[in-house]
């Protein structure tokens, strides 16, 4: 049987699908000694970077300068493409939205070593971001994690951790790399890129745009991402939209734009008010919760939550009693009002040991104990 572990790593050999051979080169330019991509036209407006990553890969970037920019656009590709293939994109972005933005290759990717998969992902959009504070001056306060497809994987990683940001955008993201394959409502250990958990975490507006026909991710992932974030802002569903030409259609940059001038116009004294409020604890309200869900533990590290099975109206053969929708005292629930109906007849269809004491239904006692074995009966000896 096959771990966690090499389950998500087999995963990842049918989740990344770098371009075979690679649309660009990197070298070094013998006039002035920096770095040139091949293969992409010169722009004296672009850097090209080789940044090291904690995991030992040098990945590509490129970083696109607008002289006018307030804001600065930290872009995530989607799966089969590389910043070759993207440049066009990327200035076309950088003009209309008048922003900088800096785009990299995951590990694997152009001319990024190392081999694509998850971990991978996460440390180069760490790195990048390294990069952007510590060569630019960049905060992320003045950054929009930008993720499309697969991309939503490392930027919602990184938005989850960085409570300061600007915004998120999420263009065809996923929910859970499971999820894209097959419709299930739970995560298991080797699933990949959980934005379905790290959503929650985000801090700041979300936008989410999405194609109605998207083949490839369903519309509903982007819809769910939603509605599960914390700080939402007006989603854009381009109707007929497919997976990747969502760039085509005049809705895109328009909406898009009009994000990015709102992330513009919030004042620092606004952003603080908001983290606060995330960072206020919530008040506890102590009351019984009857309709939890219940967690079952595997022999593995996935935790799957099963619905506590609800009765209407209540259809027990042994007696009539209606409290046991309430109070169900399996072990696999938890309730601190064992019982309180006045139906002893449950001693008959209930004798198997679900309870700690064997005499427990031996008296027609509304706490269903006469010798204060299970529960403190006023009749306890």
């Amino acid at each position: 049987m096959l771990s966690g572990c090499s389950v998500s790593s087999l995963a990842a050999r049918f989740a990344f699908f770098p371009p075979d051979p690679a649309t660009y080169a990197v070298r070094k330019d013998e006039a002035t000694g920096r770095l040139v991509a091949s293969g992409v036209p010169r722009d004296n407006a672009m850097d090209v970077l080789l940044v090291d990553t904690r995991r030992g890969n040098k990945v590509v970037a490129f970083y696109l300068r607008n002289p006018s920019a307030r804001l600065t656009v930290l872009y995530s590709h989607g799966n089969a493409a590389d910043l070759g293939q993207l440049y066009d994109l990327f200035v076309q972005l950088k003009v209309n939205l008048k922003v900088n933005l800096m785009g990299y290759d995951y590990s694997g990717y152009g001319a990024s070593s190392g081999k694509p998969n998850e971990e991978n992902t996460y440390a180069d959009i760490e790195a990048v971001y390294q990069c952007l504070e510590t060569e630019y001056g960049i905060s992320q306060e003045d950054l929009i994690l930008y993720g499309q497809s697969v991309g939503s994987g490392p930027t919602l990683h990184l938005a989850s951790r960085l409570p300061r940001l600007r915004g998120v955008v999420l263009h065809s993201a996923i929910l859970s790399g499971l999820r894209v394959v097959c419709h299930v409502n739970f995560t298991f250990c080797f699933d990949i890129y959980k934005n379905v958990k790290k959503i929650k975490k985000v801090k700041c507006p979300v936008l989410v745009i999405h194609g109605t026909d998207d083949d490839v991710v369903n519309w509903s992932h982007g819809n769910e991402l939603w509605k599960l974030a914390r700080e939402p802002y007006d989603p854009l569903w381009i109707k007929g939209g497919g997976h990747c030409n969502l760039e085509l259609y005049p809705d895109f940059i328009r909406h898009l734009s009009k994000f990015i001038r709102e992330m513009e116009s919030i004042t620092t004294k606004t952003r603080l008010k908001k983290i606060r409020q995330f960072l206020q604890p919530a008040k506890k309200i102590h009351r019984v919760n009857t309709a939890t869900t219940t967690t079952f533990t595997t022999n593995c590290c996935c935790r799957i939550r099963v619905r506590k099975p609800s009765c209407p109206s209540c259809h027990f053969s042994c007696c009539s009693c209606y409290a046991l929708r309430n109070c169900f005292s399996f072990r696999l629930f938890k309730c601190t009002t064992c019982f309180s109906c006045s139906c002893y007849a449950l001693r008959n269809c209930f004798s198997f040991r679900l309870f700690k004491c064997k005499t427990c239904f031996s008296c027609s006692c509304r706490n269903f104990c006469s010798k204060g074995c299970c529960c403190s009966c006023g009749d306890a000896h």
